[in-house]
């Protein structure tokens, strides 16, 4: 199989959308929430596409399906937070279907991208 850059991979194009919306998203929540809630929830979206990034970079399709169940875990840890953040109507309804729906996309990408390389 060809080496395929990152950049190229669908999940990781759509996970760098998902950090964009939960940037997007955060910097509504109140300022006290910085260093709690906007923190963790932008880690958590960071950690998608960079460990699909990383796990890609590795070089070994084992060693990148590893790298490709902590983004999934990342990514269920990112969904929790914009149900927080609804809970706490930081967010709007509206705001967390959103979310939500394109949380839900990336990880059946993302699963469907470990299926392709076991």
């Amino acid at each position: 199989m060809a080496s395929q850059n990152y950049r190229e991979l669908f999940p990781w194009q759509r996970a760098m959308d998902l950090v964009e919306l939960a940037y997007r998203l955060s910097r509504k929540f109140p300022k006290d929430e910085l260093f709690s809630l906007t923190s963790q929830l932008r880690r958590a979206a960071i950690s998608i596409p960079s460990n699909i990034a990383e796990g890609e970079g590795r070089g070994s399709p084992v060693e990148f399906c590893r790298f490709l169940r902590i983004a999934h875990g990342s990514l269920r840890e990112l969904e929790t937070q914009f149900m927080i953040a609804k809970r706490l109507d930081y967010i709007s309804d509206a705001e967390l279907v959103e979310a939500l729906d394109l949380a839900a996309l990336v990880g059946k990408l993302v699963n469907g991208l470990i299926r392709a390389k076991r």
